[in-house]
């Protein structure tokens, strides 16, 4: 973690900033306990246009020049935040990530008090509010899971003003120069519909699609090098296929079918199940039964979306298709007649 100080441009207003011991800092008389950052390695395999679309968005070419806070857009499983983690690292600044929800309140989203040992309030900063302090990148994963409530609070943030105001302890922070930010954001129905004067502070858009055969077969690689080569081909030729019909099926779905596959074939190694058994077992274990068959599924996914609708007119709003007072039913022609 950073330990430098706030440069006194970016301070708030009022007040002072100060660390008082490592991980804590005092602003405006309130000390805060800073959250840790994210550690672990990230790589980013292929699609390498997106990731300087995103390194690029968070360049300032002249002191007046702001960075902007892009969103990244794609199926669950394809690699967002990983992007977002592999773009961090080549920054060579702290990383910190805050898992949006339903339920996410501006509180948790900035400062929150916890009541300590002592008795006493301690104030803990958020992920995002320490990068802003620190100077990190912070990542909002999932950020359309979030309310227009939570969001609001942010505002200030994502425009020329750059600070956030915490209610619960009273002060104005204002980020540091070099802090940056990214939104995650899955493309499904469980999600939230954010408002346009957020969506107009998120950009631009990047969308993080689906990798080639070569990509995906390396990405496998590298998160299972002790898987056979036969099944990472098994899956890499899956997965290709499934994108080639639109399916969802991402490149976390074959490594969580391939962690099953393996460890199914190492559990008795008296009586192993084939390669074979294992991945079609974990196919079905992990996806559900209707991945066995894509065409189907597929197929009945076109229908479920509309494409083989007939268009329906007023009548068949108040009628059966095959009763008889229906107005627009074409009665079979009688042929003995």
């Amino acid at each position: 973690m950073s330990g430098s100080q706030p440069s006194q441009k970016h301070r708030p207003e009022v007040g002072t900033a100060q660390h008082v011991t490592p991980g804590h800092i005092e602003i405006d008389g309130v000390r805060l306990k800073l959250s840790h950052p994210y550690e672990a390695a990230g790589q980013w395999i292929g699609q390498q246009e997106v990731l300087m679309q995103l390194l690029a968005c968070w360049i300032s070419v002249d002191d007046s020049d702001l960075p902007l806070t892009p969103r990244l857009i794609g199926s669950p499983g394809v690699g967002k935040t990983q992007l977002a983690i592999a773009a961090a690292k080549a920054q060579g600044r702290p990383l910190y990530i805050y898992q949006c929800t339903a339920d996410t309140r501006p509180e948790d989203l900035l400062i929150t008090p916890v009541l300590s040992q002592g008795g006493e309030i301690a104030y803990h900063a958020s992920p995002l509010v320490t990068a802003m302090i620190t100077g990190g990148i912070c990542i909002l994963d999932e950020g359309n899971r979030m309310n227009e409530k939570s969001w609001a609070s942010l505002a200030p943030l994502l425009d020329g003003r750059r600070y956030v105001e915490s209610i619960v302890a009273g002060i104005t922070i204002h980020a540091e120069k070099e802090f940056r930010a990214t939104v995650t954001m899955n493309q499904d129905e469980s999600t939230f519909e954010i408002p346009d004067y957020i969506m107009s502070r998120l950009q631009p858009t990047l969308s993080v699609g689906f990798p080639s055969k070569q990509d995906e077969m390396s990405i496998l690689q590298y998160h299972l090098p002790f898987a056979q080569p036969e099944m990472l081909a098994m899956t890499v030729e899956f997965l290709q296929h499934s994108h080639e019909l639109k399916l969802d099926f991402s490149p976390r779905d074959g490594i969580n079918l391939l962690r099953f596959a393996i460890k199914r074939m190492m559990q008795d190694k008296n009586h192993p199940i084939s390669a074979d058994e294992a991945w079609q077992e974990a196919l079905e274990k992990c996806l559900g039964e209707e991945a066995v068959d894509l065409e189907s599924l597929a197929q009945r996914r076109k229908r479920t979306l509309g494409g083989d609708a007939v268009p329906l007119g007023l009548a068949d709003l108040f009628f059966d298709p095959d009763d008889p007072l229906h107005p627009d039913r074409e009665d079979d022609e009688d042929d003995d007649l």
